[in-house]
C-alpha cells in the first residue's frame, strides 16, 4: 500500500536521503525545511509523488499548517519522520544558556511541535510509524557533546514513553540510533560551537576540533543504505523500539549494556538494602 512520509529536515542529508528511498519505493512524500527553495533543489518540483513546504521546526503554527498541508494534498501522514537538528558542540562550562535553548528548540522542541501536529491524524487512522531520528549520542555521553546528548537523550525518553502512549492505536515508534555515517554532519551547516572560552579546556579543545575536521567524509556509515533501511522498517508488522544504525552504533550499545550490567551487579547489595522495613 502506498504511504504518506512526512520528512523534517529534507533539504539535504540524511532527510532528504530518506526522501529519494520513500519515492523510489513508490511512496508519497511531504519534505519540509527550513528554506523550500533548498528543497526543491534536493528533490526537485512538486509533483504527484511529492510536496516542498517551508518548515522551521521551532513554529508550532507552521508545523500544524504543514501537517494541515499534508493532508490536504495527499489524504493523511502515515509514516512520521523527525529529522530536523543540528549538533552543538563544546565543554558545557564553555556554553550559555541561549546554547542550551537554541539546541533544545530543534532537537526536543521541534520534535514535539511536529509530533503534536501529526497525532491526531495519525491517531484517527489507527496506524502508523513514527521514526525519531536519535543518535549514538543518544546511547552515551561524550566529550564536548553534552548540550547535543542531553537533548538526544531527552528525545530517546520521550520516545519511549510516547511509544507506550501511541501503541493502542496501532502506532510505533522507532528510535533512530546512527554512529557516524557519511553525511553533512560534521561541517559548519550541521555543527555549532560554544563561544565563551575556558583556557584550562584550550588543548582539549583544538585537538577535539580537529578531530572533527579530520572525521569529516571518512565516516563509515553510507546514508543511502540507511535511508533504505527505514524504508524496509515502515514496512515491518512489528518495527523495533531502538534500531543502531552501523557497526560502530551496535559494537558501542553493547558495550554500554555490558558495562551497566556489570555496575548494576556490583551495587546490587546496597542498592536492594535501600528498600524500607515497611508492613506490607
Amino acid at each position: 500500500m502506498q504511504k504518506t512520509w512526512f520528512i523534517t529536515g529534507a533539504s539535504r542529508g540524511l532527510g532528504a536521503l530518506i526522501a529519494k528511498a520513500a519515492i523510489r519505493a513508490g511512496d508519497r512524500v511531504v519534505a519540509t525545511g527550513r528554506k523550500r527553495e533548498d528543497i526543491v533543489k534536493s528533490l526537485g518540483q512538486d509533483n504527484d509523488q511529492l510536496l516542498n513546504i517551508a518548515l522551521d521546526v521551532t513554529d508550532a503554527p507552521q508545523a500544524h499548517a504543514a501537517v494541515e498541508a499534508a493532508v490536504s494534498r495527499f489524504g493523511g501522514v502515515d509514516v512520521l519522520v523527525n529529522n530536523a537538528g543540528y549538533g552543538h558542540l563544546g565543554f558545557f562550562e564553555e556554553n550559555t544558556i541561549e546554547d542550551v535553548q537554541a539546541q533544545f528548540a530543534t532537537n526536543l522542541f521541534g520534535v514535539f511541535n511536529v509530533t503534536w501536529a501529526a497525532l491526531p491524524v495519525m491517531r484517527s487512522a489507527r496506524h502508523g510509524r513514527i521514526f525519531n531520528i536519535s543518535s549514538l549520542a543518544g546511547i552515551l555521553g561524550a566529550e564536548v557533546g553534552s548540550l547535543y546528548c542531553a537533548s538526544k537523550f531527552a528525545l530517546e525518553g520521550f520516545s519511549e514513553s510516547l511509544a507506550k502512549e501511541v501503541a493502542p492505536f496501532g502506532l510505533f515508534v522507532t528510535i533512530v540510533e546512527p554512529g557516524p555515517f557519511r553525511t553533512d554532519f560534521l561541517t559548519s551547516e550541521s555543527l555549532r560551537f560554544g563561544k565563551k572560552l575556558v583556557a584550562d579546556y584550550d588543548d582539549r579543545r583544538e585537538r577535539l576540533r580537529l578531530s572533527f575536521e579530520q572525521r569529516s567524509g571518512q565516516q563509515p556509515g553510507d546514508p543511502v543504505k540507511l535511508a533504505q533501511a527505514l524504508v524496509d522498517l515502515a514496512n515491518e508488522a512489528e518495527p523495533p523500539m531502538r534500531f543502531a544504525a552501523g557497526s560502530i552504533a551496535v559494537n558501542a550499545a553493547d558495550a554500554k549494556l555490558a558495562g551497566m550490567q556489570a555496575e548494576l551487579d556490583r551495587w546490587r547489595a546496597l542498592s536492594v538494602a535501600t528498600d524500607g522495613d515497611y508492613a506490607a
